[in-house]
């Protein structure tokens, strides 16, 4: 039996993944009680393109665990690449504050640092458990939860308030009716692997016909290497030898034939695609963070940035403990995030000219830098 069972937690939040991880390092540095738990055992790798944008850096600098983050070997990337069928863009990353460019670490190292800082920070960390069930108290609010142990047994745990950082498909979404407000009508498909790239300095994302692709930096020399086109023909694309497909999606989006080496590192995975989707970000006794509560296309990469951002909202409007803190989260989160989602979804179309999708990604550009404004100049006014 584990001595979390025992223990009367203020917050449960059930998954350990990046969302998840942060927002418990949050409130945990902010005198709660939090328990953090996910079924999964610690150090396994997910799906993902790994790359994070300068507010996501920006946000795991001031957690204090980006110096471990690049202490793990994260290349720093210097340059991002925009090549729209062979018309190369080159942008310049400058340096800030500890970071010396955009990093990109694998899952295994960015939400196992996560993980530790939460823990050092006071939080309790239970891998192998998973949520059962929630309990329901008076008018419907979520005020425990059933969690199943390691060895299968099931306990009772009263809580203040669960948060569900437990991805797409979240549990605890499901268990609170968490209305979705606003969803995707495009989505990609995509394949996943890492090549041996100990040179790559750069985000390189490639452009052409009803297809994208990417090259993006990450630990041990290595770089994650994928290819989007349409969910309806990912199989025939793929099919035969899928790593000579996703080179020559490289080389149909313009990739010089040396970018990639003749053989992967590591198997092929597959991501069939999902819609993007808004989700309701709280209620009475319960809150959503990461993809539990807003999912895009992973066409743009901004997927853990947005986790890192929310979390950190999440956090903030959780320690000033009102329903109108939680108010202002969704609201906060929702202002920042419709016409991204509107345009991402635009890009996961894939049905665009290369005139259209420069022009799209000049809007992110500057979306991103108003997003950057408004979550680090508000982090500044909570300081002072």
């Amino acid at each position: 039996m584990h001595d979390y069972f025992k223990n009367q937690f203020e917050t449960v939040i059930v998954g350990a993944r990046c969302a998840g991880a942060a927002t418990a390092l949050h409130l945990a540095r902010g005198g709660q009680r939090v328990l953090l738990i996910d079924r999964d055992q610690p150090g396994t790798d997910t799906l993902s393109t790994h790359a994070l944008m300068r507010l996501g850096v920006s946000l795991l600098d001031q957690a204090g665990v980006l110096p471990e983050i690049i202490l793990a070997g994260t290349p720093a990337v210097r340059r991002t690449v925009f090549n729209y069928g062979g018309d190369r863009l080159p942008v310049e990353i400058a340096p800030s504050g500890r970071a010396k460019g955009l990093y990109a670490p694998r899952r295994m190292v960015l939400d196992g640092l996560l993980v530790d800082a939460a823990r050092a920070a006071g939080a309790t960390v239970a891998f192998g458990t998973e949520l059962d069930a929630v309990v329901h108290g008076a008018a419907g609010r979520i005020v425990g939860v059933v969690l199943r142990g390691p060895d299968g047994t099931k306990r009772p745990l009263r809580c203040d308030r669960v948060v569900g950082a437990d991805g797409r498909q979240s549990a605890v979404a499901k268990a609170a009716n968490a209305a979705v407000h606003r969803q995707g009508a495009n989505m990609t498909a995509c394949v996943y692997t890492y090549v041996d790239a100990p040179q790559a300095a750069e985000y390189e994302w490639l452009f052409g016909p009803q297809a994208m692709a990417g090259l993006i930096p990450t630990n041990d020399g290595k770089a994650c290497a994928f290819a989007c086109v349409q969910p309806g023909v990912l199989r025939q694309t793929f099919a035969g030898d899928p790593y000579r497909a996703l080179r020559e999606i490289f080389a149909r989006c313009g990739a010089n034939p040396s970018l990639l080496p003749d053989a992967p590192a590591e198997r092929l995975r597959r991501f069939v695609g999902a819609p993007g989707h808004m989700r309701q970000a709280w209620g009475p006794g319960w809150a959503l963070v990461g993809d539990a509560g807003y999912f895009k296309d992973p066409a743009t990469a901004h997927g853990l940035t947005d986790a890192l951002r929310d979390a950190r909202l999440l956090a903030d409007a959780m320690l000033t403990g009102t329903e109108t803190a939680l108010e202002d989260y969704q609201t906060i989160r929702d202002d920042l995030s419709v016409d991204f989602f509107e345009t991402t979804d635009r890009i996961a179309s894939l049905d665009w000219s290369l005139d259209e999708v420069k022009a799209l990604h000049l809007r992110l550009h500057a979306l991103m830098r108003a997003e950057q404004d408004a979550i680090l100049g508000r982090a500044q006014a909570l300081v002072a």
